[in-house]
């Protein structure tokens, strides 16, 4: 991996006079992929405003390749950064491929519509969203892992060096939760993308991520390789659940084992 590509230094931020965030500071570096992880109400969809600059923090400071990220125009800052958040919604019967052409809006000339090559961009994040056989069916009418990965395709529509994610695999069953981030994860990998997601289900976050930030109260609790963040000691302080965790007989990653039963310390 290369030089960090976005940078948060010290950053608060909140709603009106409801702070959120105290102090928070990470980078992420090119290439990389990163977790945000911590329980409900954390900080971590107003970490991803704060760093896509949908919201400005009342302190410290974001930097996109060492520029502050409150100097950098919209134009210019969508062809850098793509995010994809839990509230996009099109409950109008647009066609796939016009979805993600809008991804091409940051691209397109002021005096005309899309050209042959906004096309070609098109298709060919639909190949690798592998959506190309649904380009012409509404949005409105594709299964959920079929949405997600159309709206994935028209986020890399715009040719970003930074993919940032609020629970991509929210509302997913397993299997599509597995296609969307093996997509993510080829892009990151064969493409050089930094990838900045949101995750709940800490075991995903453990296999895909290079690095995690835990969240507690807004503050950082943890920043580090999946292997020193997410252990039984730090899940039980920030969640308050007692788990195991042991290795994954496959990955070698951090696998966490819940105890679903009240009153047995450890499975037998």
């Amino acid at each position: 991996m290369d030089a960090d590509v976005l940078t948060v230094e010290n950053v608060s931020a909140g709603y009106g006079d409801k702070p959120v965030l105290h102090g928070v500071a990470m980078a992420a570096a090119r290439g990389e992929f990163v977790g945000l992880i911590g329980p409900n109400g954390s900080g971590k969809t107003t970490l991803l405003r704060v760093m896509s600059g949908v919201l400005r923090p009342s302190d410290g400071t974001v930097r996109l390749k060492g520029a502050d990220l409150r100097g950098i125009r919209w134009r210019a800052l969508a062809r850098t950064m793509a995010c994809l958040s839990q509230e996009i919604a099109l409950d109008l019967p647009f066609a796939v491929r016009e979805v993600v052409l809008m991804g091409r809006s940051p691209h397109l000339s002021q005096l005309g519509g899309e050209t042959r090559e906004d096309l070609e961009v098109a298709e060919r994040c639909m190949a690798l969203a592998d959506v190309s056989q649904i380009a012409d069916r509404p949005i409105t009418e594709i299964s959920g892992g079929e949405r997600q990965r159309a709206f994935i395709a028209m986020c890399l529509a715009q040719e970003p060096e930074i993919l940032v994610l609020d629970e991509p695999t929210s509302h997913l069953d397993i299997g599509h939760q597995l296609s969307v981030l093996n997509l993510v994860r080829k892009l990151n990998r064969d493409g050089g993308v930094t990838v900045i997601a949101v995750f709940h289900d800490l075991n995903l976050a453990a296999e895909y991520c290079d690095r995690v930030l835990l969240l507690n109260g807004g503050r950082v609790e943890a920043w580090g390789a999946p292997a020193d963040v997410i252990t039984a000691a730090m899940i039980g302080k920030v969640y308050g659940a007692k788990v195991l965790t042991e290795p994954n007989p496959v990955s070698g990653r951090p696998h966490v084992v819940l105890f679903a039963r009240a009153g047995r310390e450890r499975p037998e």
